[in-house]
């Protein structure tokens, strides 16, 4: 599937996250993966393999197992992972249904 714009990706991506709990499933990879991350930094290199593992691990587990959809990762890596970063903060200000809501009731589309 082709996008023109990160609005129109924005969009898609929210329709492949449908489910609460693979909302929570995302906020808990993103959250440990920026965790590692800046332990890494701080303190050992080597917990930068931990990074992508536990971020994109976690994630993809809600896709396949709770939104039963393939990770968007897979088509669009780079728009997607600003997208995790997006519905991450929207998350912590408590805005994503709000998000949810203005998008409105989207078919969830498969990129494949």
């Amino acid at each position: 599937m082709n996008f023109r714009s990160l609005k129109e990706f924005w969009a898609f991506y929210v329709s492949q996250h449908s489910k609460a709990a693979t909302r929570r499933w995302h906020f808990a990879g993103t959250l440990c993966s920026t965790l590692f991350l800046i332990y890494a930094v701080m303190f050992n290199l080597w917990f930068l393999i931990v990074v992508p593992l536990i971020g994109y691990g976690l994630a993809w587990y809600s896709h396949f197992f709770v939104e039963g959809n393939v990770p968007a990762t897979f088509g669009h890596p780079f728009w997607s992972l600003f997208c995790d970063y997006k519905m991450f903060g929207l998350m912590l200000t408590c805005q994503m249904d709000r998000e949810i809501k203005r998008l409105g009731k989207r078919p969830a589309l498969q990129p494949y």
